[in-house]
């Protein structure tokens, strides 16, 4: 089993920065691949970044490329998403997930043990 807990959500206005974290617990963190999905009000969830088990490999939805950075610290148990330049739109519930394994994975069903989840709310 793998616990995963996300932190570091909260409210900033347009232009601003965020930084969530997802620790896990349980099992070797470094087997797996996490990805970071979100879910707006009456929206799907969707992908917004993943990176591998090493942390040499990163993925990222068009959306936030080049705003949001994905770093992990292995020896932490920890998977980090900074969230820069922050707009209305990238307000939702963000989600943690892990997927045993070296590649990582952007379909939420693909993985094995989700988080409960970090509101983040952003105004303009």
């Amino acid at each position: 089993q793998v616990q995963l807990i996300e932190s570091g959500g909260g409210s900033v206005q347009a232009g601003g920065s965020l930084r969530l974290s997802c620790a896990a617990s349980g099992r070797t963190f470094s087997d797996y691949a996490i990805t970071w999905f979100r879910q707006a009000p009456g929206k799907e969830r969707e992908f917004v970044s993943a990176i591998s088990w090493s942390g040499v490999i990163t993925y990222y939805a068009d959306s936030v490329k080049g705003r949001f950075t994905m770093f992990r610290a292995n020896a932490k148990n920890t998977v980090t998403l900074q969230m820069n330049s922050l707009k209305p739109e990238d307000t939702a519930v963000y989600y943690c997930a892990a997927r045993r394994g070296v590649r990582a994975a952007v379909t939420w069903t693909e993985h094995d043990y989700w988080g409960q989840g970090t509101q983040v709310t952003v105004s303009s």
